[in-house]
């Protein structure tokens, strides 16, 4: 494992184009392939989940090719994905994975998609469930990866989800592209809404009303689709922004989608510094130059509906919080034990070797701030974002600390510890 030492930092200014949204990334190339003739990418990101999708997609007969800044997809149409000849690998994106079975489900062929260890310990049977239901045959390891997917005609469901799930909700609609008639998801509140966005944007007729989305299978219009700034990668540069003093930094180009940028909203009860510029719109996705600076934050907290719309952010927000006047509490936040590690023990152990005062339950956990955190050995247990946001941490912490891991950041950022050396006076 690769370990990055991290030393105490002064400030941290300059302008930055942070990579592409790894969730608009990946249904961008899978929008694509399904599309009929070539769709132009731009701003495709550059992280390892989201070459696991593009292989995926070569190992079915998908031509993706760079071509200069932009990426070329040459989409077959829906009928066109053919037999892959082994087993389709998904690394440690739970993305690829969830969402390529709900198009997999739809395929005149038998396949299997695994991952590593961290993605087979995550639960599968919350896309399994439904699309058996529209007729898949798909076998799993007790609920877990690989899946073997047989699929073939569908019928439409009307699903009713019990966990607010954007990858649940996507799995169901892209497989309802394949089904006759309306395919419709009832979540129990908002959950990140690229799919159907990027849908629209190609042709598909779909509809929300309230919490429900309905689609009508539909061939898929190749065209250009650009990819705005990963909010959930710019989000490390706003925190350490935000503390480390006599800090400005504009960041370009970032995706505001309102159900992916809603941490800004706590950021700034929070007491953040931060101002939108050049704001503009892609695919129907909305996207702005980011402006923030030094600021003194005030605890705050997170709970309920909330939590879908900020559950990447929360390991650079309880950074944030050690920070922040008064104790900032994180509740109904249990989805985060499931995740490439269980982030609330992880964020909770790193937290407390860094000295922060931490009460970690079942579903939650609170930090008291604000506390001078001090350099300490950390592991990332092999999670992208832990091993960021705790990057973070030791730029404000007395002292050195040591990042076990940190290879980890190239799941979503492969130039983020790079881009520290970049922006960062020490």
């Amino acid at each position: 494992m690769a370990t990055e030492k991290i030393i105490p930092a002064k400030k941290i200014d300059g302008k930055l184009s942070v990579p592409g949204d790894k969730s608009v990334s990946h249904r961008a190339l899978m929008l694509a392939a399904l599309a009929d003739g070539d769709s132009v990418i731009d701003g495709l990101s550059t992280a390892q989940d989201v070459h696991r999708t593009a292989d995926c997609l070569r190992a079915m007969g998908i031509e993706i090719a760079a071509d200069g800044f932009a990426t070329v997809v040459r989409g077959k149409g829906k009928d066109g994905l053919q037999q892959p000849a082994k087993v389709l690998d998904a690394g440690n994106s739970g993305t690829t994975m969830r969402l390529l079975s709900g198009i997999l489900a739809g395929q005149r062929f038998a396949s299997t998609i695994d991952g590593d260890a961290s993605l087979r310990a995550r639960p599968m049977e919350r896309i399994v469930k439904p699309l058996q239901q529209m007729g898949a045959e798909i076998s799993t390891q007790n609920g877990k990866a690989p899946l073997t997917i047989r699929g073939g005609k569908l019928a439409p469901i009307s699903y009713e989800m019990t966990v607010a799930s954007a990858q649940v909700k996507s799995a169901v609609l892209l497989a309802g592209l394949f089904a006759e008639g309306e395919t419709s998801v009832l979540q129990p509140s908002v959950s990140r809404d690229h799919t159907e966005r990027l849908l629209r944007h190609m042709g598909v007729p779909v509809s929300s009303e309230k919490n429900r989305i309905a689609l009508q299978a539909a061939p898929l219009q190749a065209g250009k689709i650009v990819v705005p700034g990963d909010f959930s990668s710019a989000i490390f540069w706003m925190g350490a922004a935000f503390l480390l003093p006599d800090s400005n930094l504009s960041l370009y180009n970032v995706g505001l989608n309102a159900t992916r940028s809603y941490a800004l909203k706590i950021m700034q009860r929070a007491g953040a510094r931060l101002a939108l510029e050049s704001i503009d719109l892609h695919n129907g996705e909305e996207m702005a130059d980011l402006v923030v600076a030094s600021s003194q934050l005030q605890a705050f907290s997170i709970s309920g509906k909330e939590v879908p719309l900020v559950i990447d952010e929360i390991p650079l927000l309880a950074v944030l919080a050690s920070q922040a006047e008064g104790t900032s509490r994180f509740e109904d936040v249990g989805e985060l034990r499931i995740k490439e590690s269980d982030r609330i023990h992880t964020i909770v152990e790193n937290l407390q070797k860094m000295g922060a005062r931490v009460r970690e339950w079942q579903d939650g956990f609170e930090v008291e701030g604000p506390t001078k955190l001090h350099g300490a050995h950390l592991d990332s247990h092999g999670d992208h974002r832990i091993a960021m946001a705790f990057a973070i941490a030791g730029l404000v912490a007395e002292g050195e600390s040591l990042i076990e891991g940190a290879e980890a950041a190239g799941v979503s950022y492969p130039e983020f510890f790079q881009q520290i050396e970049e922006l960062v006076t020490f």
